[in-house]
């Protein structure tokens, strides 16, 4: 479990030095982020995406249909099997999951910023235990199915091996982890 923080550790400092670096790209439109630490038969991920991407808004839900939206959205985020299908023979199941809808205006709040655009992102975080992980030989990313103006998710995957980056995009929804351990 020590090591699991670590690599949990890394992929949160990475993410922070990738925002710090790449700020503009840090909310695109159609691109979720996915970190994912292999640590034995636990696997640990977090999960960012637009607003946009997942509801189809990034405005503050207001209407009773825009809080349905979210409150449906957030469900579906909350069952990472269902999004992230791992192979039946690794016998993965849902240790603990949680997904939330987070507002940010991108801006400093030192200043009047009423007039600016809100950009809101959903997150989420997951442990699994798998029993069999050695069986863990692809993702296939369900989650394209789900939310229609999702096209792509950056994947940074920490495993004992090192870690490595990857993109899948909505054609190839598939992610081969033969490679990684």
């Amino acid at each position: 479990m020590k090591k699991l923080l670590t690599c949990l550790c890394f992929l949160a400092a990475t993410g922070v030095a990738a925002n710090d670096t790449r700020e503009l790209d840090a909310h695109e439109h159609g691109v979720g982020q996915l970190d994912i630490a292999f640590d034995g038969a636990i696997v640990a991920m977090e999960f960012h995406a637009p607003g946009a991407d997942i509801v189809g808004f990034e405005y503050k839900a207001n209407s009773a249909e825009d809080r349905a939206a979210v409150d449906a959205a957030v469900a579906t985020l909350a069952r990472p099997l269902d999004l992230f299908v791992l192979p039946q023979a690794a016998g993965c199941s849902v240790v603990q999951a949680g997904a939330a809808l987070e507002g940010d205006d991108g801006h400093d709040h030192d200043h009047d910023h009423a007039d600016e655009k809100v950009h809101s992102e959903f997150h989420a975080t997951y442990t699994l235990n798998c029993a069999q992980p050695e069986a863990l030989t692809e993702i296939n990313f369900a989650y394209f199915d789900e939310f229609e103006n999702a096209l792509e998710v950056e994947v940074q995957v920490v495993t004992g091996a090192g870690a490595q980056a990857f993109e899948v995009v909505r054609d190839a929804p598939t992610l081969d982890l033969r490679s990684l351990f």
